[in-house]
């Protein structure tokens, strides 16, 4: 009991500590943006209505960062959670200085070739270093697929940021919904990972949602976000009381997951490249028909709540029950996705 209440103690501060300097940090880092002109600036695909600081993203990574430094002084690591951890890190700093510079570089950004070969070469180094599927065989098999899933889902959080407070919304409610599932447990690069996120992104938002001062975290951020929220899915045991507990990640990453999914069907099905923005997303779909953008951010965030509470129970559940949990929830998203299709944009 004491090891556990100590643990917690040491996840709260991972949490506390990121979220103190990204409260701090923001602030600062939209003055300097709004100083040399670092905006992102309106378009035909972008929603927004005014130039707007971009530097959202450095908060949320410094904060990150420091806190996983921290907690290596900190704290006694195991060696292999330790090596996790630093695998983490430099993956997330890649991910994070490949945004920047498209953030620097837009409105055109880096070439499609370019964010790609650097991603895949990242998933790559963090796969070789043991954060894969490990129950795919042959071992080709599930060394391709986490590599796919680590970056599929980093662009996830990139292609839902489109809407204040969604894709850091989204990313804030994963890192808790692993942590649920994570703690108590020997994840402990999960758990700590998690909870440095969760504070990270947490002390963002509301500049984020603020009108006077508002920042966005850009795809320096979204793409960090992604990547760790990835990479700590890959740490956690799901499939202790059965096997079906295995799909709980899609679960908590299921609102980005899907954006992804409904997009890229969309644009294909007219002949469109996935990769060229357009205005197809669910949330751009439901503004359309009345709903605010709070409202919308509020939905996808109760959404997410629900999925990972829903996540947590089928790792816990037998198999019947968790049998009956995902039908239920496929056929939900079935008719909501035919719902929303619907809409006309």
């Amino acid at each position: 009991m004491n090891d556990l209440l100590d643990n917690f103690k040491l996840y709260l501060l991972a949490f506390a500590l990121p979220l103190l300097l990204s409260l701090g940090l923001t602030p600062l880092l939209r003055a300097l943006a709004v100083r040399f002109g670092h905006l992102d600036k309106p378009t035909d695909i972008k929603t927004h209505k005014i130039p707007t600081p971009l530097l959202g993203g450095t908060a949320v990574f410094l904060a990150f960062a420091a806190s996983l430094v921290f907690m290596r002084l900190y704290t006694s690591f195991p060696t292999g959670t330790l090596r996790d951890l630093r695998v983490i890190l430099f993956g997330g700093a890649v991910m994070f200085l490949l945004g920047f510079i498209d953030d620097m570089r837009k409105p055109h950004g880096l070439g499609v070739k370019t964010k790609f070969a650097v991603q895949f070469a990242v998933a790559a180094f963090v796969v070789f270093y043991g954060i894969r599927i490990n129950f795919i065989h042959p071992g080709y098999l599930g060394f391709a697929l986490s590599v796919i899933w680590i970056v599929g889902v980093s662009n996830a959080f990139n292609i839902i940021d489109i809407m204040d407070g969604l894709s850091a919304g989204q990313a804030a409610l994963a890192a808790f919904g692993f942590l649920l599932i994570a703690f108590p447990s020997e994840s402990i690069y999960v758990n700590f990972a998690s909870a440095a996120l969760a504070g990270a992104v947490l002390g963002f938002l509301p500049y984020n949602l603020s009108k006077k001062f508002k920042i966005f975290m850009g795809d320096s951020g979204s793409l960090l976000c992604g990547f760790v929220l990835a990479v700590v899915a890959l740490g956690t045991r799901y499939t202790d009381v059965n096997p079906l507990g295995v799909y709980a990640p899609l679960f908590i990453l299921a609102v980005p997951i899907y954006d992804t999914f409904f997009v890229s069907f969309l644009r294909l099905r007219r002949g469109h490249s996935p990769f060229i923005g357009s205005k197809d997303h669910f949330a751009l779909r439901l503004e359309k028909i009345g709903f605010s953008r709070r409202r919308i951010v509020g939905l996808a965030s109760l959404t997410t709540l629900g999925l990972s509470t829903f996540a947590w129970l089928i790792t816990q559940v037998p198999l019947v029950w968790g049998v009956v949990i995902i039908v239920v929830l496929a056929s939900e998203f079935l008719l909501v996705s035919r719902a929303i299709a619907k809409i006309k944009i």
